[in-house]
């Protein structure tokens, strides 16, 4: 049967419609992404560029000392993040890492309210080099030996 397109041009099209699949495909993978992608801010960044009230980041710095404080229901903890150059309020409702204390590195994901403050969802407390779990504290060189062997 002769529909009267030539089999140079159907390849052509069948090119072309492939071509838009991939195209729309990857349109529609960023904006899937788009609202998923957290951005970074240390207190500084975000004192001079805040993000919009509402908007998913995370903040990174140094809890202040003495700037942790237990609200009145037992739940929420206030603290100050800090970085050097500018500090920022931070709200928390949950269960705290157990490496999260005052002059320790911290990673909040959350996002500002109309106030101000950022509130967190999640807390990541960060811990310098010299951190030796508990579980290894008490261990002699060998036996902390022995335990990584057996991890790998």
């Amino acid at each position: 049967m002769n529909t009267g397109i030539k089999a140079k041009h159907q390849r052509l099209v069948l090119v072309v419609i492939a071509l838009a699949a991939l195209i729309g495909a990857g349109l529609l993978a960023a904006w899937a992404l788009r609202s998923q992608a957290n951005y970074f801010y240390v207190p500084s960044e975000m004192a001079e560029n805040p993000p919009e009230v509402g908007q998913a980041v995370r903040l990174g710095g140094m809890v202040e000392q003495g700037s942790i404080k237990t609200m009145a229901d037992g739940v929420t903890i206030a603290f100050v993040v800090g970085d050097g150059k500018a500090r920022r309020p931070v709200r928390y409702a949950g269960i705290v890492p157990a490496l999260f204390v005052e002059g320790s590195g911290v990673v909040a994901e959350g996002r500002l309210d109309g106030s101000g403050i950022f509130v967190a969802d999640n807390l990541l407390a960060k811990h310098d080099e010299n951190y030796v779990p508990r579980e290894l504290k008490d261990m002699t060189e060998a036996q902390a030996q022995a335990a990584v062997a057996e991890t790998r």
